[in-house]
């Protein structure tokens, strides 16, 4: 069985949509299970338990925020070389496009290299100009169809990944399926 862990903090709840579209995509690999957890409730036995992890945050000036930079630093921290090896990507919301939300999503990828995570980003469009090559971002929340639909690619490519990675299911590799891909316009 697939593990993906959804790990979100959300302030307004935009992330929060956010988390819900990305487990939405890693469910539509087979025999995935997602949780879905907020940063208030999860524990280091949800980061232990799965073998690909998306990490969502608010763009908190440029930056993740300090709730989630928190669980890392003191939650996480104990348990530093259980969590080596394991998949990851980020996304983040933030109050308008251009406030950061690329920046704070690549703070998440670093915080998740340190811990050894292997980090990956998404070559796809989402529609016009809407790329996730260092995460699925929104402007606020995520209303419009291919903002919603780059937080369903990222958790599919977590899950894609993991199922690929961890579990050697090769049937899996999204360069190998013929799944409609974007290319930039």
């Amino acid at each position: 069985m697939n593990r993906i862990l959804v790990l979100f903090d959300s302030h307004t709840g935009n992330v929060r949509r956010m988390a819900e579209l990305v487990a939405e995509g890693a469910r539509t690999i087979a025999d995935t299970e997602v949780r879905l957890k907020s940063i208030d409730e999860a524990t280091a036995d949800d980061v232990v338990w799965c073998d690909g992890i998306a990490v969502g945050s608010p763009t908190n000036m440029g930056i993740l925020s300090w709730k989630m930079k928190r669980f890392w630093d003191e939650t996480m921290g104990p348990h530093w070389m259980k969590v080596d090896g394991k998949i990851a990507c980020a996304f983040s919301s933030a109050g308008g496009w251009g406030a950061g939300m690329e920046l704070a999503c690549q703070s998440l990828l670093t915080v998740l290299m340190n811990f050894g995570f292997l980090v990956f980003g998404v070559t796809d469009y989402a529609g016009k100009k809407m790329t996730l090559h260092y995460g699925a971002v929104a402007a606020k929340e995520p209303r419009e169809p291919e903002t919603q639909e780059s937080c369903r690619i990222l958790g599919r490519r977590l899950a894609e990944w993991s199922a690929v990675m961890v579990h050697g299911r090769r049937d899996e590799n999204p360069l190998g399926k013929s799944l409609p891909r974007m290319a930039p316009h």
